[in-house]
């Protein structure tokens, strides 16, 4: 896609990664196996030096100070709220522009979600994926897998699912299904754009996940001249897939870029793009088309291994489980605190929209579980503070760029989950400046680090950040920043956000 690129935090729409002019990273593999958006090199924090010896700031000054870096960026639509963090009895705003005007929010969108969700399940809640028979002798008519959305399911489970069916016996299958059931409607949020589909970020979400339904690479520089050498995340995923390898390793000299993308009609992965010799490899990710046919595969080849025989395999999406069938195996996934930190740490979207659907099958019978979720979390977040005239949600992750929110929907947010009893789980889950998530290397050696707990959020014309923050000598707030730019570079607008937020960590009761 050249140049115009569309972001997700940092992960840039078609595996675009340039080093030199973002400033930022692509790491579409996450801490928890599988696929994700966690950068190796999140950008960082271009400090003004007069910020550096900066004076603190009275919060009569705050207005005056943040409107002087506004007023910069006048083709910029900003809506920003900085309140004190406390009770709505003694709760008191310190600024605000904008504040209940609907913009885009990007991945902001994700603390909707995640403080829904977190309310609804609570902070233990798992998911189970099932494995029954409709007996428990050694030769089955049936053997099912029913999916439940578990996003950090991978290839090694399914192993080990199949070592646990051989131990209890089981050595023939005649039917191998593959129940894809749980969450009714599409799998890909119509409001996605069909390129961002393509890729780990914008991967399908469906009951049989397996691996964030992604096929992850790792490239790896060679010498200079030589393409980049190609590492599959899961080796069994070769022989499905060509590799298109246009890619080529550099001199130290020159730009960094890559553009790996599959192609949409045959099972090709279409890798150009150029590395430095010497420099770090890079993982990236594609989407799978049929991510419910990719996990029964995998679960086939498993039991196979485990010396149980199958005569044939099917995965069926609409017919559930008939009654009578008993599970025999299962396994649970991390608690949903785990899950959260996952999804706002590493600002992932297959987990955020897994979340909502999953939050949508708890509340509503509906035939489509976006859809569902989108209602549900409505009572959930009035519940919490927010009015839901204040924000329009189409998906849950904050890619599609149709969704819209307001800096206080966001406050409120913010604010509500600090006084309830998920607080601490809630802001675990929030990147630290300087420490962790997307925000390890913003704004390091700052007085923000480790004193900023924030959602970061951008694609295309956004970029956002909400959160808590506590200033060196100030009482703790909470705030969000949204911009909206239909020309100004990202970089620009993310410094000034920046510059913002280190004018806040100077905050004095004066």
């Amino acid at each position: 896609m050249g140049c115009g690129v569309r972001r997700r935090d940092r992960v840039i729409k078609n595996i675009i990664l340039t080093r030199v002019v973002l400033g930022a990273w692509i790491l579409v593999l996450s801490p928890i196996p599988a696929i994700a958006q966690s950068p190796s090199k999140p950008s960082s924090t271009v400090v003004p030096t007069q910020l550096l010896a900066a004076s603190s700031v009275c919060a009569s000054q705050l207005p005056i100070d943040i409107n002087r870096v506004i007023s910069r960026l006048p083709a910029v639509r900003w809506g920003v709220q900085v309140q004190t963090l406390s009770p709505p009895a003694t709760r008191r705003t310190l600024y605000a522009r904008n504040a209940t005007t609907l913009l885009a929010p990007a991945s902001n969108n994700k603390l909707f979600t995640t403080a829904a969700a977190l309310q609804k399940l609570g902070a233990t809640y798992r998911i189970r994926t099932s494995v029954t028979g409709d007996s428990t002798n050694s030769t089955l008519a049936t053997l099912r897998i029913i999916g439940r959305g578990d996003p950090s399911l991978k290839t090694s489970h399914l192993n080990l699912l199949a070592q646990r069916l051989s131990q209890k016996g089981i050595r023939q299958v005649a039917l191998l299904v593959g129940d894809d059931t749980y969450f009714r409607g599409a799998a890909t949020n119509p409001n996605w754009d069909a390129d961002d589909t393509l890729q780990g970020y914008g991967a399908p979400v469906n009951s049989l996940m397996l691996n964030q339904n992604g096929i992850g690479l790792t490239l790896f520089p060679q010498n200079v001249g030589q393409p980049l050498r190609v590492q599959w995340d899961d080796p069994t995923d070769t022989p499905d897939w060509r590799l298109n390898n246009q890619s080529v390793t550099v001199s130290a000299s020159q730009g960094e870029s890559l553009d790996v993308a599959r192609d949409r009609t045959q099972p090709v992965i279409n890798i150009e793009g150029q590395l430095r010799a010497g420099s770090a490899s890079e993982l990236v990710a594609t989407s799978i088309s049929n991510p419910g046919n990719y996990l029964i595969q995998k679960f086939r080849n498993a039991l196979t291994q485990a010396k149980i025989t199958v005569t044939q395999a099917t995965v069926v999406k609409t017919t559930p489980a008939p009654a009578g069938e008993v599970e025999l195996v299962s396994l649970d996934s991390p608690t949903l605190a785990d899950l959260l930190k996952e999804t706002n740490q590493e600002s992932n979207n297959i987990y955020a929209e897994v979340l909502l659907k999953t939050v949508g099958i708890q509340s509503l019978d509906n035939l489509d579980a976006t859809a569902s979720g989108i209602t549900a979390i409505k009572p959930i977040l009035f519940a919490v503070g927010v009015p839901p005239m204040q924000y329009t949600m189409v998906d849950g992750s904050g890619l599609a760029d149709k969704n819209r929110a307001s800096a206080e929907a966001f406050t409120k947010t913010l604010q509500g989950m600090a006084q309830s009893p998920n607080a601490q789980v809630f802001r675990a889950s929030l990147p630290v400046a300087g420490v962790s998530g997307t925000l390890k290397n913003r704004f390091r050696g700052t007085a923000a680090q480790g004193r900023l707990q924030a959602k970061t959020g951008t694609i295309s014309g956004v970029t956002s950040l909400s959160g808590y923050l506590t200033p060196l000598n100030y009482p703790p707030i909470a705030f969000s920043i949204l911009t909206n730019y239909p020309s100004t570079s990202t970089a620009t607008v993310r410094s000034a956000i920046d510059e913002i937020v280190l004018i806040m960590t100077r905050l004095r009761s004066c």
